[in-house]
């Protein structure tokens, strides 16, 4: 059930390009406006424009009615579950019990092809914007929106570089079955500019040949962006900017330009300001409101949107244990990895956002929404989370609202908050001179979260690690974390003794893990002949866990 119906792809591939193979105009098909008429229409290039945070919302992007196919947040909860931060309390429910259990990630079944699918169109849907504009254009608004549409692509690259590329693991060779080394290698590169016949002879570039294009298209964007301020912050701007400079700069490892431009960022951010604890443990506004100060960037969930619709595939389902209607509160709990939990002090106020277990200092004192609401709402079927230690309590539903969907689910999903940039500002520091990373995660913790903290120890190794820990804590359910895994070749334990993952799914790794190399659908070799014997190997099964399902 779980492979690619072959009947499904011939249906779609003349609807929509599946891989980056493909022109823009074959991809979206326009009967009544021609590519002159789009130039010299600036509404049409608003339309566009407005089409790159919409596609965030996007449900269904395999047309396949699987629940855990909802947009972006999609790929950011599947790389939560990846790591060894989140873990699930499985139930039939589960439906990202695969990425979890690293069962199914090879090229031919379906669980592949939805990333693939999201970031290509995505790709694409950025691509239709900037093949709108004139890029000679003086009008300003016009630059504004090429300039966010380069900063949207820059940001689909490099998260979609950072997915695929093939970095050393513990579970699988680089070397595929017809002898080529994928070491470092990540993805095609297409833009508004490449031609039909390039497009189907597109191979996958090094991480050098990505960085430069991606940076290329930041600087476009540093370039136009501050031609007109922006109406949202559904939309980058020069903050944003700068924040994906220092994603990027972290990604290559050139820790000085990631220290200067996550510095750059949190200086240009206007009205940016770090959470507060008030704000963290709001129970109306916790991690799902747009306007929320420390939020540089969002996505935003309007009631017309099918995911809202749906009531239970989108973020609020799949991420908060409180929407009583929702996948989470109905099985697949998510909570805090327990040994993550005991690292972080009591003093910590972002601890109580995790249900302590039965005697622990901190139990009675976390935050909910409503405690007995969640207990009697199903008498036959509580609602466990409020009795289950380490429980999330993070992410609420929209304005604490836990049975309306119509409230619970409108809600916004950060996709950069001005605290990933002190982060990313001490980890670079520390890279470099470790007594100056220090200083400042000492600084930011004791100022914004526990007034107790300090890095045991001096060392480059140790004051990264501590900077990690407190990232994975800071980070929790919003999808960055496992970049600074892979990043830092990091291994995931979940097999240890008080552990709180299942034992189908308990996999201790010694490096980074083989499954955070995505593997290419198999269709993107079939329409473009360049991927053949260059993709990832298959991590499924490479790892055993204690119990296989």
């Amino acid at each position: 059930m779980n492979k690619i119906y072959k009947s499904l792809l011939a249906a779609t591939l003349p609807v929509f390009a599946v891989g980056l193979t493909g022109c823009v105009e074959e991809t979206f098909p326009t009967s009544t406006v021609s590519q002159e008429q789009v130039l010299a229409n600036t509404k049409a290039a608003e339309a566009y424009a407005s089409g790159m945070p919409a596609y965030l919302n996007t449900v269904f992007v395999v047309p396949n009615d699987r629940h855990y196919d909802f947009g972006y947040p999609s790929m950011m909860h599947l790389r939560d579950v990846m790591t060894g931060d989140m873990a699930v309390v499985a139930s039939g429910y589960d439906q990202f019990a695969n990425w979890e259990k690293n069962t199914y990630q090879g090229e031919e079944y379906i669980f592949s092809q939805m990333i693939w699918w999201f970031y290509s169109k995505l790709i694409q849907t950025t691509n239709l914007t900037l093949g709108a504009i004139d890029k000679s254009t003086e009008n300003k608004h016009l630059q504004a929106l090429m300039g966010q549409a380069y900063a949207f692509r820059a940001f689909a690259y490099l998260d979609a570089a950072r997915m695929y590329e093939y970095l050393p693991t513990d579970g699988t060779s680089p070397i595929t079955p017809e002898g080529n080394d994928v070491t470092n290698y990540t993805l095609s590169i297409t833009t508004e500019e490449t031609s039909e016949e390039d497009a189907k002879s597109n191979p996958r570039v090094k991480r050098d040949v990505m960085f430069e294009f991606i940076m290329s298209d930041l600087d476009n964007a540093e370039k136009f962006i501050v031609a007109e301020a922006r109406s949202s912050k559904t939309m980058p701007d020069l903050s944003v900017v700068y924040g994906l400079k220092a994603r990027a700069y972290m990604w290559v490892e050139d820790y000085a330009n990631a220290k200067t431009y996550a510095r750059k960022a949190i200086d240009t951010a206007k009205g940016a300001t770090v959470l507060t604890e008030q704000q963290w443990l709001s129970t109306t506004t916790g991690f799902n409101d747009l306007s929320t100060p420390s939020w540089l960037w969002g996505q935003q969930y309007v009631l017309e949107d099918n995911a809202v619709q749906t009531g239970i595939i989108n973020w609020t389902s799949w991420s908060s244990n409180e929407y009583i209607p929702g996948y989470s509160a109905g099985g697949p709990y998510i909570m805090i990895d327990a040994s993550l939990y005991n690292k972080i002090n009591n003093t910590d106020f972002r601890k109580r956002s995790f249900v302590a277990p039965q005697g622990h200092p901190l139990s009675g004192k976390e935050v909910f929404i409503d405690k007995d609401a969640l207990l009697t709402a199903d008498p036959d079927n509580p609602v466990k989370i409020a009795s289950t230690p380490y429980s999330s309590l993070k992410i609420r539903p929209g304005k604490g609202n836990m049975l309306d969907y119509t409230k619970a689910c409108v809600v916004g999903v950060p996709l950069m908050r001005v605290e990933e940039m002190y982060f990313i500002e001490a980890e670079a520091a520390a890279q470099i001179t470790p007594a100056e990373g220090k200083t400042l995660i000492e600084s930011f913790m004791t100022q914004y979260r526990d007034p107790q903290f300090t890095v045991v120890g001096s060392t480059k190794e140790q004051v990264v690690d501590a900077i990690f820990t407190q990232k994975r804590m800071e980070f929790f359910c919003e999808g960055l974390i496992m970049f600074d895994y892979k990043r830092l070749n990091k291994p995931v334990i979940r097999n240890y003794e008080g552990s709180n993952y299942q034992k189908d799914r308990d996999f201790n790794t010694t490096t980074r893990p083989a499954w955070m190399n995505y593997v290419f659908v198999r269709q993107e070799a079939d329409s473009n002949p360049a991927f053949k014997g260059w993709n990832n190997p298959d991590p499924t099964g490479c790892y055993k866990a204690t119990e296989a399902e």
